[in-house]
């Protein structure tokens, strides 16, 4: 089933795909909804610049979209773990944002990544033994052979920094309010970023939404 919703450049890209997602057991309730569960890979390959990985999709149905830490447009309460990256974003680049959909970005070629695509409803990390992970890394392998920074942000998503170049990649606490005080607040991940696309002669990113 999984494979079968996978965009055609992922299965070209990832022969190994096949296998993997035919081996993870989706049992209902699941969120996001299946036609969001790959929104993130929509975005052309060739467009990609930033890797932007987090742990997995928020828990309330509402906000789970298929872009890491991204909601909706139109949620007006956001979670916790977005307004702090939209306060570091502020503070980092001076980009104020009023709203939480961060679609935009995968246009400007940020692929916003979880490292595990699905959970249950209101259950943080609920999907975490099923498999996911074994796909994620297979897609970081692939686009670290690219002019690609990545951020990781959390432990889980850390795991990947193996995969990754130093000079592609920034690594940080996760911006929950568990530990958004130990080290992402002035972290500067933003223009971090950019600065590292310009060493490769890659254009930066606009931030602004």
């Amino acid at each position: 089933m999984l494979y079968e919703i996978l965009p055609a450049q992922w299965k070209k890209a990832i022969p190994k795909s096949e296998d993997i997602l035919q081996n993870i057991e989706l049992l209902e309730p699941y969120i996001p909804a299946r036609e969001y569960i790959f929104k993130a890979f929509e975005l052309s390959i060739d467009d990609i610049k930033i890797c932007i990985i987090g742990q997995d999709p928020y828990p309330n149905p509402e906000h789970a979209m298929g872009l890491a830490f991204s909601v909706p447009e139109g949620v007006e309460k956001l979670p916790p773990t977005l307004r702090n990256i939209l306060k570091e974003l502020e503070s980092d680049v001076g980009v104020q944002l009023s709203g939480g959909d961060l679609s935009v970005l995968s246009t400007r070629g940020v692929f916003l990544l979880n490292r595990v695509l699905t959970t249950q409803p209101g259950q943080s990390q609920g999907h975490n033994q099923i498999g996911w992970q074994e796909f994620t890394s297979e897609v970081v392998k692939y686009l670290a052979e690219k002019k690609i920074v990545f951020i990781l942000w959390g432990k889980s998503a850390g795991e990947l920094a193996q995969f990754i170049p130093d000079d592609q990649l920034i690594v940080g606490v996760h911006p929950s309010p568990l530990s958004v005080y130990r080290g992402f607040y002035g972290s500067k991940p933003f223009s971090t970023a950019n600065e590292k696309l310009r060493q490769m002669g890659v254009t930066e990113i606009d931030w602004k939404i």
